[in-house]
């Protein structure tokens, strides 16, 4: 059945940061705004993303603003989960940038007139920031977690940002099926696989980083999240550990400014694509999507390599046919392969 709490919450949640956008402030995924603004500034920007970049985002606009093009430049940013935030945006939310989780996120905004239809034509294909899903573990591996055949063991609690919310969930989830696919399983026995894993489930919270403060806080034993997400938490103090599966998938998330956006959100855009700003996001944790960046990543299991090649890497358009198809096929609100297992697990 459809999901009528979906369209209540994000006309709570348009109203909520238009009014926080009226008042100067920076809303910040959890509701809570700090003034962003300085006297004197020629350009505000508005960036409205999902969740986990915000640390990439911050140390970005900080670097971008000492260039000649980011000079006097200052940010009104929303942070929430991807598909909130792209409905948000649909429902007239202002942005002038927007940086999401999945295309399908970005797709939205094309189809309703607020993305130019070419979004994704340029060096990196319309593509910000890249990392891969990974296996995070309490310290010392208790469980002795070495893949994915372990998450779905009997005794093992899984957190994992909830699919109806959060992109990040999808990238995991998919990341699941299609290592079965990768091993030589049929789709039916992929499925029979997602069934154990959401058995297994103690925690579906609304982002992928609401779900690292779960498992932060104690919840399960294994978190499954984006690589990135993995090796902020550690270079925050985080005391984990994290395990990249011999099968994963590449996740790949778009931004794109937005119809009658300031220039300067173009030059901020190019930024980040750029050598220079994909420095600063490898930095904070996420795979580079351009090549010449070599940097030494604190917080990784290997610093100086800290960004292993598994031994099989899915992709989205590769292995699911893209997000126009996987989206229908595994996340339909009626007929989605997982929506359906969720139902049945009792975890929607």
């Amino acid at each position: 059945m459809r999901n009528p709490w979906r369209a209540a919450a994000v006309v709570a949640l348009v109203g909520s940061l238009a009014l926080a956008a009226c008042g100067g402030s920076s809303a910040s995924e959890g509701g809570s705004g700090s003034d962003s603004s300085s006297s004197g500034a020629k350009t505000t920007l508005n960036l409205v993303a999902f969740s986990v970049p915000k640390a990439a985002h911050d140390a970005a606009q900080k670097a971008w603003g000492e260039t000649p093009d980011g000079k006097g430049v200052t940010w009104r940013s929303s942070y929430g989960p991807s598909g909130d935030q792209s409905r948000a945006v649909a429902g007239g939310l202002k942005a002038d940038l927007v940086h999401f989780s999945l295309g399908s996120d970005v797709t939205r905004l094309v189809d309703s007139g607020q993305v130019a239809k070419d979004w994704n034509t340029g060096p990196t294909k319309g593509i910000a920031s890249s990392t891969v899903v990974v296996l995070v573990v309490r310290k010392g591996n208790p469980k002795n977690i070495k893949g994915w055949d372990d998450v779905v063991k009997p005794g093992i609690g899984i957190v994992s940002p909830n699919p109806g919310s959060s992109g990040s969930a999808r990238w995991n989830i998919l990341a699941a099926y299609g290592h079965v696919i990768a091993k030589g399983g049929t789709p039916a026995e992929a499925e029979a696989f997602l069934t154990k894993l959401f058995k297994n489930v103690k925690a579906l919270p609304g982002s992928g980083r609401d779900a690292t403060t779960a498992f932060q806080g104690g919840t399960g034993d294994v978190l499954l999240s984006y690589e990135s997400e993995a090796i902020l938490a550690r270079q925050s103090g985080a005391d984990f550990d994290y395990i990249v599966p011999d099968e994963t998938l590449l996740i790949e998330n778009p931004a794109a400014v937005t119809e009658g956006a300031s220039a300067k959100a173009k030059d901020y855009l190019d930024y980040i694509e750029s050598k220079d700003g994909q420095t600063v996001f490898a930095e904070k944790g996420w795979r580079p999507v351009v090549d010449g960046v070599d940097v030494t990543v604190k917080g990784a299991n290997d610093p100086s390599d800290p960004f292993p090649t598994p031994e099989k890497l899915l992709t989205i358009d590769g292995d699911f046919g893209g997000w126009s198809d996987a989206g229908k096929k595994f996340f339909d609100e009626d007929n989605g392969i997982v929506t359906k297992i969720q139902q049945a697990t009792g975890k929607s």
